[in-house]
């Protein structure tokens, strides 16, 4: 099994949320209904500083966005957002990977009303 580029590198925190307030996250979302036309996703970055960290957004196995940050220190919060589109319902997976490519977390949120 291959390491990790950088060892002691990790996302401390990892959320999907309504909001951000006060760059922190308002809420933690595991399940969104088609009234909400928004979501963000919130890390909480450790040992990354003058590395390129990206969320890359997929939905239904394509990746729909993908969002660059520099990050500028030991700790470094950074966040993301997406508009949602009723027709996009199911698993949508935001995955938080290095400048190489190597994934450092993945999260996942459901965007659907209960009935479908």
């Amino acid at each position: 099994m291959q390491e990790s580029p950088v060892p002691d590198a990790y996302v401390a925190r990892a959320q999907f949320t309504t909001a951000i307030v006060d760059r922190e996250p308002l809420d933690q979302v595991v399940k969104l209904d088609t009234q909400t036309t928004r979501v963000f996703f919130f890390t909480d970055l450790r040992h990354l500083q003058g590395r390129t960290v990206t969320h890359r957004w997929e939905f239904a196995g394509q990746i729909v966005s993908e969002v660059d940050f520099k990050v500028g220190g030991p700790r470094w919060r950074v966040y993301s957002a997406k508009s949602l589109k009723p027709d996009e319902t199911g698993k949508w997976t935001v995955f938080v990977v290095d400048e190489s490519g190597w994934p450092l977390h993945a999260t996942i949120f459901e965007y659907g009303d209960e009935a479908e």
